[in-house]
């Protein structure tokens, strides 16, 4: 049987909804960083931050080197690397951005689904 929504829950509804799909989607996206972050002494690993607020989620490294182990960008990489992308445990340059795509083609909509069918 369908569940019956009046009109004037449905706003309600959504908000909670997209704040729920905010913070677990924020959380799995720390954790694939994590996961991706090369660990020589685990600062950088160790240095990322988690910020939730309503519907919002930030993820955060300022750890100085982390734009070149992270990005790779030519103008961020150190002298020592002499111009090339190189890490110790051959991390993929760009990740983040491969775990966008990741989380948005699949994970976002399948919680999302999950989210409502639960409410």
């Amino acid at each position: 049987m369908a569940r019956q929504i009046k009109i004037e829950q449905i706003d309600d509804l959504m908000k909670e909804a997209v704040q729920e799909l905010v913070q677990k989607t924020t959380l799995r996206w720390t954790e694939l960083s994590k996961k991706a972050t090369p660990v020589d002494t685990g600062n950088l690993i160790n240095s990322w931050k988690t910020d939730i607020r309503k519907f919002k989620g930030t993820i955060t490294n300022n750890v100085e080197y982390a734009e070149p182990v992270i990005y790779g960008t030519p103008s961020s990489l150190p002298k020592s690397w002499q111009g090339r992308y190189r890490t110790r445990k051959n991390t993929i340059k760009g990740f983040p951005e491969l775990q966008a795509k990741q989380l948005t083609t699949g994970y976002i909509p399948q919680q999302l689904r999950k989210i409502i069918r639960s409410k």
